[in-house]
């Protein structure tokens, strides 16, 4: 599993939403794209920091942000996610995991003490040209987004 670093290209996706549609990087080139990894829908971590970002949506997309939010669930999973908790953002399904490895957010990692392999929470901010502007691993998912404008600079 290879991290991303500032300055490589973003690996390409193509996945569905949580209403079937396809939703394309290249569809959103032009924009800066805050893609966000995460475990699993409907958990309480994952819970916080979807709310966070849903929270943060508009001063994001003010400055120019699109959020998307990845992870293996199925789309009819993310669907109820969104109801559930009033989610903004557009959250993707990635059941192959072949996007999470490609962007270096699925792999070992240490869950409770013992190395599991999984999805590693993770943040990678596309740049309007495709390429990786800012590349983090094992975040928290508490205060993540706060921590995230900050290093974005737009708090």
């Amino acid at each position: 599993m290879s991290r991303l670093s500032a300055g490589d290209p973003a690996p390409e996706f193509s996945l569905a939403d949580d209403t079937g549609a396809t939703v394309s990087l290249a569809d959103l080139r032009g924009r800066k794209v805050i893609v966000y990894f995460y475990p699993a829908a409907m958990t309480p971590g994952c819970t916080k920091q979807a709310c966070d970002f849903t929270d943060s949506l508009a001063s994001l997309q003010a400055a120019g942000y699109e959020v998307v939010g990845i992870s293996p669930d199925k789309p009819e999973k993310l669907a109820k996610f969104r109801e559930r908790d009033s989610l903004t953002i557009r959250l993707l399904s990635d059941p192959t995991k072949e996007v999470l490895a490609a962007y270096g957010a699925f792999g070992e990692k240490k869950l409770y003490g013992k190395v599991v392999e999984g999805v590693i929470r993770s943040t990678v901010v596309v740049d309007e040209d495709g390429k990786v502007e800012l590349a983090q691993y094992n975040v928290k998912a508490t205060g993540h987004v706060a921590k995230l404008r900050r290093d974005l600079q737009l708090d």
